[in-house]
Order: C-alpha cells, then structure tokens, then sequence
C-alpha cells in the first residue's frame, strides 16, 4: 500500500500524508474506511510512531480523513475536495495556455503538448 522512498530529500512524513492523500482522492480507499492505526503502520513501515501521527494530522488538517476518538481514523467524504481541486487545476491549465498564446503559440502547438503529456503520440 504504501512505499517510502529513502532516496527522496522530503521528509517521511510528508510522503507517508502524499500516498495517502493520493489513494483517498483516486478513490482507492472509499470513503468511511478505516485507515491503519498509527502504531500498526509504523509497524509496518518499520518507521517510529510520532511520523505516521504527523502525516495523518497532515491528512486530518487537510479534511481527508477524520478521528473517531477510540475506533481509530477514518477516510472523509472527499468529493467536493477533489471538485475543488480539479476546479484549481483547470483554473491554473487555462492561465498555462493563455501565457502560451500571449507567447505566440499556436493552437495546435499547445494541443500537441498536451497530448504528448497524455502520452499520444505526435505527428509533426
């Protein structure tokens, strides 16, 4: 479920909160299932308690999960927090593609790149 990568410079925790938040919001673990108790994922990650406690505040703070004082830690409805940020997302690729109009690129240049970054293949 969760693989660390000790080459990375970030820290653990923020990698541990990164794989989570990026299995919550591609639907990999629904909403209202329990996560792995801080002490069971330490456990299992061979990684001290006090990490996996600050990446799950990370994730209680960014609204993905929710305590439930004596059950453990549970994934939030997370729906309008990926509409949010698909809606930023699009916010942020139409100002990419103005500056690249503003640039001088053309159309078809700019579509190109984006089917390249889909991985079609182009046909120049």
């Amino acid at each position: 479920m969760i693989i660390l990568d000790y080459q990375d410079r970030r820290p653990l925790y923020e990698q541990v909160a990164e794989k989570f938040q990026m299995l919550i919001l591609q639907g990999a673990i629904p909403a209202g299932e329990k996560i792995p108790s801080v002490r069971q994922l330490a456990v299992e990650l061979s990684i001290n308690p006090n990490t996996i406690q600050r990446a799950y505040m990370e994730l209680e703070q960014a609204g993905l999960i929710y305590p439930v004082k004596g059950k453990g830690n549970f994934v939030a409805d997370v729906e309008k927090i990926r509409r949010k940020r698909v809606e930023d997302y699009k916010t942020e690729m139409r100002r990419a593609v103005q500056k690249g109009l503003e640039l001088g690129i053309q159309k078809e240049e700019l579509l190109a790149v984006v089917s390249e970054c889909c991985g079609e293949e182009r046909y120049d």
